[in-house]
């Protein structure tokens, strides 16, 4: 009931709107507004919350940066030579404190969680100035919706500037700074990585008791108790919680709401079928929650730098390219995922670098067709909580359960949707199929350097290796034959130096400060 009340454009979101100063932790800038002069009303808590969600579009998040770098910096694509230098550094893995970038996606996951704190700081008035039930309903339903993006956020805090998870060390593991007020002053350190996922899963309780069930939808652009236990299902695998990750993965998986994207039905467009849709045109019932943009009101561009078609609308001139470990040796010639995520020269694709390279592109974010269609080119809308992602979350904790049988079926289930015979999944052999069927289905959407971190030296090679560049076509030489440890320091992004300057700031910096 309570979705249906939300506005689809993003109006004045006046209170949730509000400008940060100098340190992105400062709770009450100057600019703020005086709580009885903001959110008094529940069309302000609605108005609110519509700014806490374009807060999400920014593309320092999911249409960008926070999306794209992980897996940049993994082992998934190569710069190419004569490249534009966007994102050099992070492919190359030069972070610094100062990296743009970096400060970029951490300033705009603490901005969303001001928000977040200013709508749970003033709710309480609100609710205690209405009479009628239906709309409390309604507002525990939004509320249950900024706890769940407040939980995403510090879990996307978590996975880029933590360490990976381990029960033995967590409570003396640095995590990240903690807010959870915007009008009361709290310290500036960083809690303990044990205490960092408690107040994740603290969050996730919340929004699982206010968001009701009858909300989930396919293709939702409000989080919904779906999203809550999908988020909650990635948390607990992070934190190697096996049980935990498989029954809420299970949760999301009987939700009979959803249905993993078929290469074999064509449901909405005659031409592609239902996999390329969701792809082509940001839709299915594969996509439990996606960033809702419309043609007047949408984040980055997520295809840019693996296209930039847009400087002469003939060529292509791409920043990167997939790696030829992922193109030439994953993909079966019946894999769906294949057309749907590349293109090369037999599909037209012509380069514009004088050197004419001829390589698969990536295509997954060419963009949504009804944007192209009023040229607006490379913007995809973001979908950071996919059904598939749940079978291959089931699919390890089961491994790690050895329950192998169930992790096959799910594996099975998944591959056959896409085309593809079952593997045969073993106590020997689990991780080199989990890992490289998750780089299949999730190419480039932001998962990369977190599966390599959690998987640490289980995935490295007899060296202690877990990334090993090797020189393919016209990649750039800098980075090209790049090799890095396990256990690199560098897998955990440094914290902004602008961060551990601010006045008042205890914060512990990162191995990677160094």
């Amino acid at each position: 009931m309570f979705a249906t009340l939300h506005k689809i454009s993003v109006g004045i979101a006046a209170a949730a709107m509000l400008l940060l100063s100098s340190s992105c932790l400062d709770q009450k800038p100057a600019s703020s507004i005086p709580p009885e002069e903001a959110m008094q009303r529940a069309e302000d808590a609605e108005q609110t919350l519509i700014g806490i969600y374009a807060s999400l579009k920014s593309s320092a998040l999911f249409s960008g940066l926070l999306t794209i770098l992980p897996d940049l910096q993994a082992d998934l694509v190569y710069a190419v030579d004569g490249y534009s230098n966007t994102y050099g550094n992070i492919w190359q893995w030069d972070l610094r404190s100062t990296t743009t970038e970096i400060e970029s996606v951490y300033a705009a996951l603490y901005q969303t969680i001001s928000r977040c704190n200013f709508y749970l700081d003033c709710i309480g008035g609100v609710m205690a100035a209405v009479t009628d039930d239906a709309t409390l309903d309604i507002l525990d339903g939004y509320t249950g919706e900024v706890y769940c993006i407040r939980a995403l956020c510090y879990s996307k805090l978590i996975e880029c500037f933590c360490k990976a998870y381990d029960p033995a060390t967590a409570a003396s593991t640095p995590g990240v700074v903690l807010r959870t007020k915007y009008f009361t002053p709290e310290p500036v350190r960083r809690a303990t990585l044990a205490d960092s996922y408690d107040r994740v899963l603290a969050d996730l309780d919340e929004a699982e008791r206010l968001l009701p069930e009858e909300e989930d939808a396919s293709s939702n652009v409000y989080l919904s108790q779906a999203a809550a236990y999908a988020l909650h299902a990635r948390v607990a695998l992070e934190m190697r919680d096996w049980e935990t990750a498989a029954d809420y993965a299970t949760k999301v998986i009987g939700n009979e709401k959803f249905a993993l994207a078929s290469v074999s039905k064509a449901t909405y467009a005659s031409s592609m079928d239902d996999f390329f849709y969701m792809w082509a045109y940001d839709a299915g019932e594969e996509i439990i929650w996606r960033l809702g943009f419309t043609t007047t009101s949408y984040g980055g561009a997520l295809g840019t730098v693996f296209l930039n078609f847009t400087r002469d609308y003939t060529y292509y001139y791409p920043d990167f390219v997939p790696a030829s470990w992922v193109v030439n040796g994953l993909y079966g010639s019946a894999d769906g995922r294949y057309s749907a995520y590349f293109a090369g020269a037999e599909s037209n694709v012509v380069i514009g670098y004088d050197h004419g390279l001829s390589w698969p592109l990536l295509v997954k974010y060419w963009g949504n067709r009804n944007f192209a269609a009023i040229n607006i080119y490379q913007v995809a809308m973001p979908k950071p909580f996919r059904l598939a992602e749940q079978y291959l979350i089931r699919a390890e904790a089961y491994c790690r359960l050895k329950r192998f049988g169930e992790a096959n079926r799910d594996l099975t289930a998944l591959r056959t949707q896409r085309g593809v015979s079952a593997l045969n999944v073993t106590a020997s052999n689990w991780l080199r199929l989990l890992s490289e069927e998750r780089v299949r289905e999730l190419y480039m959407e932001g998962f990369r350097l977190g599966d390599l971190k959690r998987w640490g030296a289980e995935i490295a090679d007899s060296e202690g290796y877990s990334i090993v560049r090797m020189p393919q076509s016209n990649s750039l030489a800098e980075g090209s034959s790049l090799k890095v440890r396990y256990d690199d320091p560098r897998f955990v992004w440094p914290i902004p130096q602008s961060e551990l300057d601010a006045p008042g700031a205890e914060i512990e910096p990162n191995d990677s400060n160094n």
